[in-house]
């Protein structure tokens, strides 16, 4: 093998070790994971890099509603599971519109935190707290419930205090005050 093809070779793996790899692997090599379009940058807070996620519009919009930037952007760490814009809009109609009226904060904070977890929990750690479980994790919110943590199909999924599932769809998106876990589902608490 000639010094160009070895080189390409090399290049190939790296390349196809980036895009398959963890996030974890990404950020040592001072990459950013792509979200909504947008890198979502390990030097920037959760606050800082959502607003830039165009897949994650709602969740923004419901933060500010919620009165919760500035303790997302503080120094955590929190470990997020972020809900699309997709996930929003398998609520039934009408939810959100109603959720980010200032009367109903208090429910709107309710489910947002039940989104959070604090501390940083990247996928190696749920996995590991899943072995342990024996095959489920509990994981306590910031709002107070749990969440249940199991594998599904080679996924990470989460299970809400009504029985809803919610499926990861990207993980590991290290953030300066901790990580994000893109979910396809808002989760409830009870």
């Amino acid at each position: 093998m000639s010094k160009h093809m070895l080189g390409a070779a090399l290049f190939a793996v790296a390349a196809a070790g980036l895009a398959g790899g963890s996030a974890s692997a990404a950020m040592m090599h001072g990459k950013s994971v792509m979200v909504g379009g947008a890198p979502m940058l390990p030097s920037k807070n959760i606050i800082e890099n959502a607003v830039n996620s165009k897949d994650h519009t709602t969740l923004v919009a419901a933060v500010k509603a919620a009165g919760l930037v500035d303790t997302l952007s503080g120094p955590g760490p929190f470990t997020v599971f972020a809900p699309t814009n997709e996930a929003f809009a398998k609520l039934p109609a009408g939810t959100v519109e109603s959720l980010v009226k200032p009367e109903n904060k208090g429910t709107l904070t309710t489910i947002l935190t039940y989104h959070v977890v604090s501390g940083t929990m990247d996928s190696k750690a749920i996995a590991a707290a899943i072995k342990a479980g024996k095959g489920k994790a509990m994981l306590h919110t910031v709002q107070g419930g749990d969440l249940t943590a199991s594998m599904s199909g080679g996924k990470l999924v989460l299970t809400d205090a009504k029985g809803g599932t919610s499926t990861v769809t990207i993980k590991d998106v290290y953030q300066s005050n901790g990580v994000i876990h893109v979910v396809d589902t808002v989760l409830m608490p009870q």
